[in-house]
C-alpha cells in the first residue's frame, strides 16, 4: 500500500517538475524522510499526505484513488522480479496518473 501511494505522489512530483528537496523544503520534512516516503518505506500521515497534496495541487483523493483502483491485468503470475511483472506495474502507473496528466495539461494550455 505505501509503495503505490509513493509511486503515485512520485509521478506527480515529476509532473510539477519538482525535486525531492523542494518537496521535503515545503512540507516541512528532511529529503531522506521525503524519499523514504516515496519509496514506501515510511508511514505516511493523513496531515503529511494533506501537506503532500496541497504542494502538488492535488486533493488527497487523488493520489489516494490508486488504492481503489483494481490491478490493470487480474492475471499476474510468475515471479515477483520477472520482466512482464515490471510491464504490468509501469502500465498500471500510467493508467494511475493518466486523469492529473490530462488536468495539468488542459490547466496549461489555459
Amino acid at each position: 500500500m505505501n509503495a503505490l501511494l509513493g509511486s503515485r505522489i512520485k509521478a506527480l512530483r515529476h509532473a510539477k517538475h519538482l525535486t525531492q528537496e523542494q518537496m521535503a523544503e515545503q512540507i516541512g520534512v528532511s529529503r531522506q524522510k521525503y524519499a523514504r516516503i516515496e519509496k514506501g518505506t515510511n508511514q505516511i500521515t493523513l496531515e503529511l499526505l494533506s501537506r503532500i497534496a496541497a504542494v502538488l495541487d492535488a486533493a488527497v483523493g487523488d493520489i489516494t484513488r490508486v488504492l481503489d483502483e483494481p490491478p490493470a491485468v487480474a492475471y499476474r503470475g510468475g515471479s515477483e522480479n520477472s520482466s512482464s511483472q515490471k510491464i504490468f506495474d509501469m502500465l498500471d502507473l500510467f493508467y494511475a496518473n493518466k486523469h492529473l496528466y490530462m488536468k495539468l495539461q488542459h490547466d496549461t494550455e489555459i
